[in-house]
């Protein structure tokens, strides 16, 4: 993992499909190059309000990279940036 970089974040809850589907996406990509951090939007008000049923949702640097689905290129592209590729 690079030390220093921000992780990408998937805003999820338990027992979304397509939550589920998306980290296991992503993880081979990151694997190794950069962290990944799953949050259960349950776990806090906020994230309930700002998210509710639109999730999965990944972040990264406090942006929304993308939203239901995992777009790999801009994933690829934000990765080898982070990593120093």
């Amino acid at each position: 993992m690079v030390h220093g970089n921000e992780p990408l974040r998937v805003y999820s809850r338990p027992g979304c499909h397509l939550c589920e589907q998306l980290i296991e996406d992503l993880l081979p990509l990151a694997r190794g190059r950069v962290g990944v951090e799953v949050v259960d939007i349950d776990t806090r008000e906020e994230w309930q309000e700002a998210y509710g049923t639109r999730i999965p949702v990944l972040e990264y640097r406090g942006k929304t990279v993308c939203q239901y689905t995992l777009d790999v290129a801009v994933v690829r592209r934000i990765i080898d940036a982070a990593s120093g590729s």
